[in-house]
């Protein structure tokens, strides 16, 4: 009989692949073209290696985040392959592709600090992982004033969740303070 720590592995591997897949032809907007897959796994890494996070349901939200608001994947397929709270959690920080791009970041500040504890933890990590990105390599055309912008609105986003992890929240508040290096 598989014990807890074989099926949370398997989850997590299962998460990964599914990721892969949702994302195989996704590409970041760096000068390199990443694949986009990158990024879920760097999130999940952030919350592990540097959050000291072992929750698979967290670390799977983490690889799953992005998949329902930027491929085909719908919630129900979430729920079936992953169960219903590693949804729930994917569900809380998917934007709703319907609204225009301002109103969509208007809606990450206004509702991040109701977000379950879980979900902020994702969000923080998507937030450390993004600013990091665009300070290693920003995506192509971004003016400074851009890169500026993004790290303001993060800031705003984050503002929200403060609380749920002083670590990941002081990794975030460092790679924050360098955004003096954006221009």
């Amino acid at each position: 009989m598989a014990n807890a720590a074989s099926v949370s592995s398997v989850l997590l591997i299962k998460a990964a692949a599914f990721a892969a897949e949702k994302h195989r032809h996704q590409r970041r907007k760096d000068l390199a073209a990443s694949p986009y897959v990158n990024h879920p796994i760097a999130l999940a890494r952030v919350l592990a290696d540097e959050g000291g996070i072992d929750d698979v349901h967290v670390l799977c939200a983490a690889l799953l985040h992005d998949t329902i608001e930027d491929t085909d994947a719908t919630a129900d397929e979430l729920r079936l392959e992953f169960g219903d709270r590693v949804a729930a959690i994917v569900l809380e920080v998917t934007d709703d592709k319907a609204l225009g791009k301002d109103e969509r970041k208007a809606r990450q500040i206004e509702h991040a600090a109701d977000l379950s504890p879980e979900a902020k933890l994702v969000k923080l990590a998507d937030k450390i992982c993004n600013l990091r990105d665009i300070l290693a390599s920003p995506p192509v055309g971004w003016t400074c004033e851009r890169k500026v912008a993004y790290f303001t609105w993060a800031e705003q986003v984050i503002a929200g969740v403060r609380g749920v992890h002083p670590k990941l929240e002081g990794v975030f508040d460092e790679i924050l303070a360098r955004g003096s290096e954006l221009c």
